[in-house]
């Protein structure tokens, strides 16, 4: 099984910053792509970035993110980090980490989620 620990939401002013962690342990063979979601009340959860063991990113399309997080990963940790800067309340949601990866060698690729960490923007 794997686990996600996740750390790093709280209560911030708008304009604020927030830097979100996620470190996966447990037994797994390998590690595709870990990320961040987001899922606002009355909303869908979406994506906000991802990033492969390999360090390609990808981001949501959405220009309301755009330019202000920037993901990022330590692979030696298994840790994959989101720096949100010039928070929006509009950013508020409860954030998800994602974790896509292989039990073993030769297993297809399957998802894991956090318990999810809450972001309040708000003065």
């Amino acid at each position: 099984q794997v686990q996600l620990v996740e750390s790093g939401g709280g209560l911030v002013q708008p304009g604020g910053s927030l830097r979100l962690s996620c470190t996966a342990s447990g037994s797994f063979f390998s590690i595709a792509a870990m990320g961040w979601y987001r899922q606002a009340p009355g909303k869908q959860r979406a994506l906000v970035a991802a990033i492969t063991s390999g360090g390609r990113t990808n981001y949501a399309d959405s220009m309301s993110m755009k330019g202000r997080f920037t993901i990022s990963s330590d692979n030696a940790k298994n840790t994959v980090y989101l720096q949100m800067d010039s928070l929006k309340p509009e950013d508020t949601a409860v954030y998800y980490c994602n974790f896509r990866g292989r039990r073993y060698r030769g297993a297809y690729e399957i998802d894991y989620w956090g318990q999810g960490t809450q972001v309040t923007v708000s003065s």
